[in-house]
């Protein structure tokens, strides 16, 4: 028997990092406003450490959206392997061309294209796909609050995250 629903379960661990900013947080100013000394120094380093936290955990929090969806997602050595149930593939990290979003499946996938390769698309919601968030936020030039807009956004059209070189003339923006 479990105390807590399996809702509220996964509410809690989508937002795990933000709960841990915040323990850190009250630790860190029990020290300050307690014994003084090295402490009060130690807690103010941890009050700075709690806020990095805290940012970090809200942009993965925002990025979780669920889990239960078709497919597992792998992420190994810079490889991206997507197995689901009726598609699947993978694709080298280092050599993805073109990160889109398209809301107008169900669930809502992301589109990863690399030259010579087939398409590959993972829904937003498939077991593993919290990983993707590490492999997309080191692509150079993504803009990491662009990205977790859109993707809580609902738009009803795929969007373009982003480009290694862009397929548009110069004076166009991306959005």
């Amino acid at each position: 028997m479990s105390f807590f629903r399996p809702e509220a379960k996964l509410a809690l661990w989508r937002w795990r990092e933000v709960m841990v900013a915040g323990f850190v947080l009250i630790l860190g100013l029990s020290w300050i406003s307690g014994p003084g000394g090295l402490l009060g120094w130690l807690g103010w380093v941890l009050v700075a450490v709690s806020a990095a936290l805290a940012i970090i955990g809200i942009q993965r929090g925002r990025f979780r959206t669920g889990a239960g969806g078709p497919g597992v997602v792998t992420i190994d050595e810079g490889q991206i392997t997507y197995l689901g149930p009726l598609d699947g593939g993978m694709i080298a990290a280092r050599e993805i061309e073109r990160l889109a979003l398209d809301p107008t499946s169900r669930p809502a996938l992301w589109v990863l294209d690399q030259p010579g390769q087939p398409t590959l698309h993972i829904p937003v919601n498939a077991e593993g796909a919290e990983a993707l968030f590490d492999v997309f936020s080191s692509l150079p030039g993504l803009k990491t609050e662009q990205m977790l807009s859109e993707l809580n956004s609902g738009t009803g059209h795929p969007v373009v995250i982003w480009e290694r070189t862009p397929s548009r003339p110069t004076h166009l923006r991306l959005h």
